[in-house]
């Protein structure tokens, strides 16, 4: 399993729209079978920062994450918004065990 981290920073005029955005693009993530948690939260201090927590089940579901229709129109619709390049960082989750790594039934 891998577990990403994404930082984003949003430009202030531009919180809601990316908030939409990125909403969509999470309810539809966590449909994927690939992926076993997805998590988009919002810094209380300082409400343009924003972190994506991605829990992929292999290199190969982050890399089929990233080719759906969803991804794509998410990645397309908030370049605009981003005060700076989001910055990405790989895990290996250590605890809790893997297998407690799911998404609970809607």
């Amino acid at each position: 399993m891998i577990v990403a981290l994404v930082s984003i920073r949003v430009k202030p005029e531009h919180v809601q729209a990316f908030i939409a955005a990125t909403l969509e693009n999470a309810r539809h993530s966590v449909q994927e079978d690939g992926i076993a948690r997805f998590d988009f939260i919002q810094q209380e201090d300082d409400p343009t920062h924003f972190m994506l927590i991605e829990v992929f089940r292999s290199p190969e579901a982050q890399q089929a994450h990233r080719q759906t229709a969803h991804y794509l129109a998410w990645r397309d619709a908030v370049a605009d918004l981003l005060a700076e390049p989001r910055v990405g960082v790989r895990y290996l989750p250590l605890f809790p065990d893997q297998a407690l790594w799911k998404y609970p039934d809607a």
